[in-house]
């Protein structure tokens, strides 16, 4: 069973569009686990070193203390994805096909999500994006979450924008973010590391495009897969999970 779902998302992969890119916290067993389960899933990669600007970790990076996590640490199928703010294609995977996922296997306890976004190097006002969505994260899940969707929402908007900062700072007063913390947040740089740790790990576990998935304990699946095609691969792993 394991081998088949393995051979379903690599063919999923081949079929599927990706922006190229540049080569409360659990327990310490469960963080530990989370890692290395990503480490293993990941394909090996010879280049390990950050991205140009993105400070080296001084110590193995623990994936359960970035992004932002939905769904309940009971679920029997993990997901991260690891995604940039100014790709197209994962904004097209958010507008369609996540709100599908979480409905259907988030929300129902079958995957626990972690949503990692990154900066993948090929978008100059991305890191604004990162930058805005960490410091309305500061302030709690359910602002993150509205300001999120204005994120992705927008991305015509900021994208090619010559000064994007006003932008995001209009729409976090929108969604309701308390604005003399966020734009201290914003001015002191004060999500810095756990941006940059972000983009790191991307690197070390060899994503070479956007958006990408893993299924932990499977192949790494790159690119917007269509809705159907999604579902399908979470009702193969979360069967093999609970059989």
């Amino acid at each position: 069973m394991r081998s088949m779902i393995a051979r379903a998302l690599l063919v999923a992969s081949l079929a599927t569009s990706a922006c190229a890119g540049e080569e409360a916290v659990p327990s310490g067993e469960g963080t530990n686990a989370t890692t290395q389960d990503l480490l293993s899933s990941a394909p090996a990669s010879t280049n390990t070193a950050p991205p140009a600007g993105i400070a080296a970790p001084s110590q193995q990076i623990d994936i359960d203390t970035l992004g932002f996590d939905l769904g309940s640490e009971d679920s029997p199928v993990r997901v991260v994805e690891m995604s940039d703010y100014g790709c197209g294609y994962c904004r097209q995977f958010h507008q369609e096909t996540f709100p599908v996922l979480k409905q259907e296997f988030i929300d129902a306890g079958k995957v626990e999500w972690k949503f990692l976004p990154f900066d993948n190097g090929m978008f100059k006002n991305s890191p604004h994006a990162l930058r805005a969505g960490e410091c309305v994260l500061e302030q709690g899940p359910e602002l993150f979450q509205a300001m999120n969707e204005r994120i992705w929402d927008g991305q015509p908007e900021w994208k090619g924008s010559s000064d994007a900062p006003p932008v995001f700072s209009g729409w976090a007063e929108e969604v309701g973010a308390d604005m003399a913390q966020y734009t201290s947040c914003v001015q002191e740089d004060r999500r810095r590391e756990r941006i940059d740790a972000a983009t790191a790990l991307t690197r070390q576990v060899g994503v070479r495009g956007t958006p990408t998935f893993f299924v932990i304990g499977y192949p790494p699946l790159q690119g917007a897969l269509p809705t159907e095609q999604f579902r399908q691969v979470l009702n193969m792993v979360y069967a093999d999970a609970t059989k």
